[in-house]
């Protein structure tokens, strides 16, 4: 039976959470319709542009992501204090972005006189706006709703595009963030679409390594840490550097059909994260079947089952039997 997106979403538990949407139509979300013949593989732009316009509006940062065939995967970090610091005057801008708003909040943002009556309806109306800007429901919206309708207008014709609802799942710590970035990261490597990890086109790897290259920052994207961290700054607890060995490694395990093995290189980091070198690669290949609604260790796990009120928690056996620890 499916959960409410309420039961799914806790962000007293974790403000990282992997979602994926799924494309019902024929032809798919991209590549070449085996009908007619035609090519769809300019919609895996219009995916990764809207993906990235959306992280600069919502208080919303983008850790991974992979535009597939007939999919989406995306890993989010929820940034609600930023959110909450936000003047009136910033989350009606923001807002204001990617929707019209009200004739009040459009005047507001004009400057023209307004009562008191009117200005309370202003800041009202600004704090439903707060709440959608870090809302990951409204994000998904935002993203499906305009590549539905630009791929109906193409196509000629009506109806469904996506699913009826996205996939979410929660990751509680370190060790399921890390690993479903790097699931999410490497599959195109996994479908064949490319061979190595700087050939995989529309993923947040790809564009790291080119901003790389031409020494550029990845604005869209949360940082990296970095050789000091710091406490107020938005990163991501492990350094590019070692991300991109232990992308790179375990996608030629999987590449090389190698189950089980390791580069000793990579031994430090994984020992870091709390996740034996033998379960490493069954983390990354089979993520989205080895957990449901969350990811992490037992205890975390636990806590997200209690904080939405579910009954049971899937994936907390998948916990023990792969060494994720806290």
């Amino acid at each position: 039976m499916p959960q409410s997106r309420r039961s799914q979403i806790s962000l007293a538990d974790t403000p990282y959470y992997h979602c994926v949407s799924r494309c019902v139509r024929q032809c798919y979300l991209c590549g070449v319709d085996q009908h007619s013949g035609k090519s769809f593989e300019h919609r895996r732009g219009w995916v990764e542009r809207r993906l990235l316009e959306l992280a600069s509006v919502y208080s919303i940062d983008i850790c991974a992501y992979a535009v597939m065939s007939n999919h989406v995967h995306v890993v989010l970090h929820v940034d609600k204090q930023s959110a909450n610091s936000w003047s009136l005057e910033k989350v009606l801008t923001q807002w204001h972005r990617i929707h019209k708003g009200t004739l009040l909040t459009q005047r507001y943002l004009k400057g023209e006189r307004l009562s008191d009556a009117e200005i309370k309806a202003v800041a009202d109306t600004a704090e439903v706006y707060r709440r959608r800007l870090y809302d990951i429901s409204w994000f998904m919206r935002n993203l499906n709703e305009f590549i539905a309708r630009a791929a109906n207008t193409e196509d000629e014709c009506t109806g469904r595009f996506w699913e009826g609802r996205f996939k979410s799942q929660a990751l509680l710590n370190e060790s399921a963030l890390l690993s479903c970035m790097a699931y999410v990261d490497l599959n195109p490597v996994r479908a064949n679409i490319a061979t190595t990890p700087e050939n995989s086109r529309y993923t947040s790897i790809y564009a790291r390594l080119q901003a790389v290259k031409s020494k550029l920052k990845t604005s869209a994207l949360l940082p990296f840490s970095r050789e000091h961290r710091q406490p107020d700054r938005k990163e991501i607890p492990i350094k590019l550097s070692d991300y991109l060995e232990l992308v790179d490694t375990t996608g030629r395990i999987i590449r090389d059909d190698k189950p089980g093995y390791i580069h000793s290189n990579y031994a430090p980091i994984l020992s870091r994260l709390g996740i034996s070198q033998v379960h490493w690669q069954s983390l990354t290949t089979r993520f989205e079947k080895l957990f449901s609604y969350a990811a992490g260790c037992e205890t975390t796990m636990r806590g997200f089952k209690q904080n939405t009120n579910r009954q049971r928690a899937r994936g907390i056996k998948n916990a023990k039997l792969l060494s994720i620890t806290c």
